[in-house]
């Protein structure tokens, strides 16, 4: 009997293989926003194991939205170019779909990488200012961002779908939109982080306005036949913010206009979230969207046995899992999730002496 982990998945106009997904994962290892040889390895190991399909880092749409300086974008000819020269090779090794996470940082840019304190950095020290729906920073020590004007929130709409189009040349299965992890999407959506008094604050409807209308404007640039999607922070984990209905409105929305696939996690717009974590603890709030949609559902977080993401994909929680950390440990986690219950994967001919059958004889 085939586990339900490797059956295969259609969204839109694509097939993935299986159920696995890579995680988009920041490395913080660009230059000028542009990918370098560390993400030909990076990436290129995961396409040899041969999961259902890949989502890059977190794709900065403007030089500005990017957490650090050592962030990649796709806003310019040169990070287009040399975000080709990445998948190209990828998509060498392997026959595996690649999707691009398409963001904007919003109040989070400007900062140090993770291992280096993570801190804002200000102009003096290489940073440069940051923007968000309100001038509200996101924790006491950050650096206090600009709120956008109605003008600059229009002219960011066009921007992402300026990204969406150099995706598209750059060779791209798929997009995800980050609406996730206090971004700038995240951050019109919450009310603790957009206060704002125009179109785009206030109600739900409003604070929905500006995701809604860069996800309608990228799937215009995008070809009817490729996947489009979203990463939403089911809650915020702090009272009187982005919460799961909410979260339900807009799947709704997204429901509407064709949304292919959402990816639920949570979390990450402000230090005073209380995150109540644990394997699997974010499973809930996408089988809650499963069970209230016709979406397909992404899981993730603390997904870390094979026998753990078969449970979700068999017992209807989701429909997908996307696993992280877990690839970063094990880079052949698909491989042994298969020998662990019972498939059987096509192995790489150069790999073919470690396959468990060979092994064992």
């Amino acid at each position: 009997m085939t586990a339900e982990l490797f059956t295969p998945f259609r969204l839109r106009g694509l097939t993935l293989n299986n159920r696995v997904v890579v995680s988009p994962m920041c490395q913080y290892s660009s230059k000028d926003g542009c990918m370098q040889d560390w993400h030909l390895m990076h990436l290129g190991q995961f396409a040899v194991s041969n999961p259902g399909m890949i989502i890059i880092e977190m794709t900065n749409v403007a030089a500005d939205g990017r957490i650090t300086p050592f962030c990649k974008g796709l806003y310019d000819d040169r990070t287009e170019a040399a975000l080709k020269r990445v998948i190209d090779y990828v998509k060498s090794l392997a026959d595996v779909p690649i999707a691009i996470q398409l963001a904007h940082a919003g109040r989070k840019a400007s900062t140090s990488p993770p291992w280096q304190g993570g801190a804002s950095m200000g102009i003096d020290a290489g940073g440069w200012q940051t923007v968000a729906p309100s001038a509200i920073a996101h924790s006491a020590d950050a650096t206090l961002p600009r709120a956008l004007s109605t003008m600059e929130v229009e002219d960011l709409v066009a921007t992402f779908a300026l990204a969406a189009e150099r995706a598209l040349r750059t060779g791209f299965d798929a997009i995800e939109l980050h609406g996730a992890h206090g971004y700038l999407l995240h951050q019109f959506l919450s009310p603790l982080s957009n206060q704002r008094d125009d179109q785009y604050g206030g109600t739900l409807e409003n604070r929905m306005r500006f995701p809604l209308q860069v996800f309608d404007a990228v799937r215009s640039a995008w070809p009817d036949d490729k996947p489009l999607g979203m990463r939403i922070s089911a809650t915020d984990w702090i009272d009187g913010g982005w919460d799961l209905p909410q979260s339900l409105a807009l799947a709704h929305e997204l429901e509407q206009r064709k949304c292919d696939f959402l990816d639920v996690s949570s979390g990450g717009l402000a230090d005073s979230q209380k995150v109540k974590a644990g394997p699997g603890y974010q499973v809930p709030f996408a089988e809650q969207i499963k069970q209230q949609t016709e979406l397909a559902v992404m899981t993730v977080g603390m997904i870390t046995e094979a026998q753990q993401a078969e449970k979700i994909i068999a017992s209807g929680q989701a429909d997908l899992v996307a696993i992280a950390r877990g690839f970063l440990y094990n880079p052949r986690w698909v491989w042994h999730a298969a020998h662990t219950l019972g498939h059987t994967l096509k192995y790489p001919n150069q790999y073919l002496r470690c396959a468990p059958a060979r092994i064992a004889v």
